[in-house]
C-alpha cells in the first residue's frame, strides 16, 4: 500500500491510496498522522485502519502532481512537532566521497580521517545480532517541519549557501504513540539537499551544511523495506539531462541495519514526545557533487525508485533571505 496526502479542488486536505493512475480517497481522513494515531490506539496496523475506514473513487494522480496539490506523505499541523534528522556514512561506498571532502593537507593520525574511522566502526559493528546494540552512526539535525517543501516544489537557497546539491536517499517516517513508543509507518523517497562545498571546507561545518530545506515523498510505502533497491537520480537543465546515476539502498547495500539506526535515534528521551512526527534520512553513497557537478537555479532533480511509485521531483528556486547582520535586538 502506498499512501499520499493531497489537497483537493477545494483546498481541503485528504489522504489517498495510489491505485494505478488514480487515487482512492480514504474516508473521514485529513492526515496520515491522524490515521496512524487511530491505528495505534486501536492496536492494529495502518493498513487495517485504512481498510476499516474504507475508500472512494478519487482524482487523477498525475494531475495532482502536475498541479502541486500533493503534500509530503506525513507531517504535523504544528511544524515544530515534526523533527527532520538523518544519519550519514551508512551505505557501502559512502565513505569514499566524504573522505575526499574531509582530508586535509596535513597528515592525519594513523593515515585515517575521522570519516573513515566512523565508517569502519559501522562496517565492523553496524549490524549487531538481534537484541544487541551496534556501533553508533553519524547523526545530524536538519530542522523541523518548516523546512520541508512539497513534491514538485523548488528548494529555497539562502544567499550564504555555497552549494545546492541533491542527496538521493530513503527516509523512515514515524509517529510517537500516546505511551511514548515510536511507530514506523513506512518509508519514502527523499532528497536531503545539502551544501557540500561548505561541508568540504571543514568537516566540523557538517552541522551548518545540513541546515537546508528538504523534500520527501510523494508516496509513503507501508510495510517492510526490500533488502536490495536500485534507483536512479538525475539532474535536468533546460529540459536536458545534465547528470544521471544509479543509487543503491536497502540493508544489503548498507553497513548499518535499519534497526540499529532507529535505536540510536530514538534512544534519546526528547525524541519520544507523544504525537510527534519524525522523518529520518538513512543516507546515500551517490552525489552529483562527487562528479564535479555545480547546480544552479532552474535545475530540476528527479529521484526514482520503482518500488516507491512516482518519482520525487524538485527544483532549485530563488534565495531565501535571512536576517541581516546586526538585526538581533536587545530587550
Amino acid at each position: 500500500m502506498r499512501l499520499i496526502q493531497f489537497e483537493n479542488a477545494q483546498g481541503q486536505r485528504q489522504v489517498g491510496i495510489v491505485d494505478g493512475d488514480r487515487v482512492r480517497v480514504v474516508r473521514n481522513s485529513r492526515s496520515t498522522r491522524e490515521l496512524a494515531l487511530a491505528a495505534i490506539r486501536g492496536q492494529h496496523s495502518l493498513q487495517d485502519e485504512v481498510s476499516h475506514r474504507g475508500c472512494e473513487a478519487g482524482p487523477d494522480y498525475a494531475a495532482l502532481l502536475r498541479n502541486g496539490q500533493v503534500l509530503p506523505p506525513l507531517d504535523h499541523e504544528d511544524p515544530a512537532h515534526c523533527l527532520i534528522s538523518g544519519t550519514g556514512l551508512t551505505h557501502l561506498g559512502s565513505a569514499s566521497t566524504r573522505d575526499k571532502m574531509h582530508q586535509h593537507q596535513s597528515k592525519v593520525e594513523a593515515g585515517m580521517t575521522d570519516t573513515m574511522r566512523i565508517f569502519k566502526w559501522g562496517l565492523e559493528g553496524g549490524k549487531p545480532a538481534a537484541g544487541q546494540v551496534g556501533a553508533q552512526p553519524e547523526w545530524f539535525y536538519k530542522g523541523d517541519g518548516s523546512i520541508v517543501i512539497r513534491p514538485g516544489a523548488d528548494f529555497p537557497v539562502p544567499p550564504f549557501a555555497e552549494d545546492a546539491g541533491e542527496e538521493p536517499e530513503l527516509t523512515g517516517l514515524y509517529v510517537i504513540g500516546d505511551d511514548g513508543q515510536p511507530y514506523r509507518l513506512g518509508y519514502a523517497l527523499g532528497n536531503e539537499f545539502s551544501d557540500h562545498v561548505m561541508e568540504r571546507r571543514n568537516y566540523l561545518y557538517l552541522a551548518h551544511s545540513k541546515l537546508r530545506f528538504c523534500a520527501y515523498g510523494p508516496e509513503l510505502r507501508v510495510g517492510e523495506l526490500p533488502r536490495h533497491l536500485v534507483g536512479r537520480c538525475r539532474i535536468l537543465r533546460d529540459g536536458q539531462i545534465l547528470w544521471e546515476k544509479e543509487f543503491l539502498s536497502g540493508e544489503d547495500n548498507m553497513c548499518h541495519s535499519l534497526a540499529n539506526l532507529e535505536f540510536h535515534h530514538f534512544k534519546y528521551a526528547q525524541f519520544l514526545r507523544p504525537g510527534d512526527v519524525h522523518v529520518h534520512y538513512f543516507g546515500t553513497a551517490t552525489l552529483s557533487f562527487a562528479d564535479g557537478v555545480k547546480t544552479r537555479p532552474g535545475d530540476r532533480f528527479q529521484i526514482r525508485l520503482d518500488a516507491f511509485g512516482a518519482p520525487l521531483e524538485n527544483g532549485i528556486g530563488e534565495s531565501a533571505q535571512p536576517l541581516d547582520i546586526g538585526q538581533v535586538r536587545q530587550l
